[in-house]
């Protein structure tokens, strides 16, 4: 109970929902990103659009319709009852689901540039020693595109961290199930408890702080690691 109290129960909750979510995205996004960066569809825009709308819309305006479809009569609830026989309302499925839809395009967008700054011929040299697309993918695009991991696995997970509209929508406010620290903290200042809305506040930055300064890190390497490379190919 002290735990709950204290906002370390919702942080904990909070840095699950995180980890998972951005677990997903990586999987997910990753065929999503290859085909923006590589494909000559007229298509093209407007799959990037759909997968940046997140980007424009309201929090609550994507937390509404988000609610209407995972109702239990709505088109993702009703299936999602037949599998499952629980409700993806007010649940943790819902709000993994909803994080899912609301952080894609901060994972996808890093990917798809971090793919386009790698190009073809890496690609295309590793077809000709007879590699086929998956192994492509795996051992040479990927490892190219480790500083895009980073960042869009660092992007995604801190932006679920500050989700605050859509998952108040999909999966209310219950203790130990959707009550994340957002919604903690938002509590917290309700009810003028602002000594704890402080310390849960400022561990939340502090977190935010640490990844953040982790992709620039990253990226500070990298551009390090390419400016050696090139002064060694000089003469």
């Amino acid at each position: 109970m002290s735990e709950w109290y204290l906002g370390l129960g919702p942080l904990w909750l909070t840095l699950e929902l995180a980890s998972v979510t951005t677990l997903i995205l990586l999987v997910l996004s990753t065929p999503i990103a290859y085909w923006l960066a590589y494909t000559p569809s007229r298509a093209k825009p407007l799959v990037e659009v759909l997968v940046a709308m997140p980007l424009v819309l309201p929090p609550t305006v994507l937390g509404f319709y988000l609610l209407i479809l995972f109702r239990p009569n709505g088109f993702a609830g009703s299936l999602w009852y037949e599998l499952t026989g629980n409700s993806l309302l007010f649940s943790f499925a819902g709000l993994v689901i909803a994080s899912v839809i609301y952080s894609l395009p901060f994972v996808v967008q890093p990917l798809q540039n971090s793919f386009l700054a790698v190009g073809r011929n890496p690609m295309e040299k590793a077809a000709t020693m007879g590699l086929n697309r998956f192994s492509r993918v795996f051992s040479v695009l990927i490892p190219q595109a480790k500083r895009g991991y980073v960042t869009a696995a660092v992007l995604g997970f801190t932006h679920t961290v500050g989700e605050f509209g859509v998952v108040l929508m999909v999966g209310g406010n219950i203790p130990r199930e959707t009550r994340v620290v957002s919604i903690a903290i938002y509590d917290l200042v309700e009810t003028s408890n602002f000594a704890k809305a402080h310390a849960l506040s400022g561990l939340v930055a502090v977190l935010a702080f640490c990844l953040l300064l982790v992709v620039f890190t990253v990226g500070r390497a990298e551009q390090n690691k390419k400016k050696g490379v090139v002064h060694q190919q000089l003469p």
